[in-house]
């Protein structure tokens, strides 16, 4: 069952990531880059301050750098235990795939990118949907851009991406909970 599901898994991955060409490289090398939407986050801070104020900005700033750092140490602990070798370094996959990223880390499952980007989606659009109803849809379709990011410059395999998506959204969710938990108790909820 595992061997059918890894072998589906790469047949996937390597559909999608030759669908790609050298035309579209650029974009999607952006995309990826983790610096490329520091002025999305810097929006998103910005509409929360905007109807949180000062005071609750301070605690989203501390509830978000727990988030990242929550979703990143459990993802390379995921990595670390499962030991599976991204497409780029697979035997039987590196020969037949477009592999354009800057490098070529050693395991993936499963994505940090992908875990990252929908935890601040999910955070980010559940605290401002009673301001911008539509935002978390916009977020969603965000994040997953920038999953696909990452099958696309060939450094993970579809179930990687699913997989960091669903941590992330679960995570995102947590974190906002304990953001609303924590402006009951010490911040102010609106202006």
């Amino acid at each position: 069952m595992i061997d059918k599901l890894i072998q589906l898994d790469t047949e996937l991955f390597l559909f999608l990531n030759n669908l790609g060409t050298p035309a579209w490289d650029a974009l999607w090398l952006a995309i990826t880059a983790k610096l490329t939407f520091v002025p999305l986050y810097a929006i998103l801070l910005y509409l929360l301050y905007k109807k949180f104020g000062l005071r609750s900005l301070l605690i989203f700033v501390v509830v978000i750098a727990l988030m990242i750092t929550f979703t990143d140490q459990v993802t390379n602990l995921f990595k670390r235990t499962f030991e599976r070798p991204r497409p780029c370094r697979a035997d039987g996959v590196m020969d037949q795939m477009r592999f354009i990223a800057v490098r070529c880390g050693k395991y993936g499952f499963f994505s940090g990118h992908s875990s990252n980007s929908m935890a601040a989606a999910v955070f980010a659009g559940l605290m401002l949907r009673p301001y911008y109803k539509n935002l978390i849809f916009i977020l969603l379709f965000w994040s997953a851009i920038v999953a696909y990011s990452r099958i696309y410059v060939g450094v993970h395999y579809p179930l990687d991406i699913i997989c960091g998506l669903a941590f992330g959204a679960i995570s995102g969710f947590m974190f906002y909970k304990l953001s609303l938990y924590l402006l009951k108790r010490f911040g102010k909820t609106e202006n």
